[in-house]
């Protein structure tokens, strides 16, 4: 193979259309424009979402905030769930299969909510500062 010798697949180029070369192409005359008006003549064209001057509905509606599209997958988990689950190592696939968090959460957070009365270890698994003083508390730890 050369470079000079490379050309497209058969079938991969189509003939640009020759617009505006007589009547027998039909695409003579208006040449597809259709007859008048702004989009008929040369340069006649504006900018995505202009509404002839009129106040374009993207500034008429009013702006929100934004809005987190993988916030929901991140589960909180109070500490009186840790307390019950059978297992003393706790990571988010565990979790997972405890049913406390959904299938599809990307990461989870222990909160100071309930007692814990038992040593526990987490893994991977976030923890507020209450949280992971009442986990150390009890004997267990917190490993980020």
């Amino acid at each position: 193979m050369r470079l000079n010798t490379i050309k497209p697949a058969d079938g991969a180029k189509h003939a640009a259309k020759r617009v505006g070369r007589g009547i027998g192409s039909g695409l003579g005359k208006t040449a597809g424009r259709g007859h008048k008006g702004q989009k008929s003549r040369s340069g006649g064209f504006h900018k995505v979402g202009f509404e002839g001057g009129q106040m374009p509905i993207y500034r008429r509606l009013p702006k929100r905030g934004f809005v987190s599209l993988t916030n929901h997958r991140n589960v909180q988990v109070r500490l009186s769930e840790l307390n019950a689950l059978p297992v003393d190592e706790v990571d988010l696939l565990v979790l997972k299969q405890a049913g406390l968090v959904a299938g599809n959460a990307l990461s989870a957070k222990v909160i100071l909510s309930g007692e814990i009365t038992r040593k526990v270890v987490l893994k991977g698994v976030g923890a507020t500062k209450g949280a992971k003083a009442a986990i150390e508390a009890a004997g267990g730890s917190v490993a980020a």
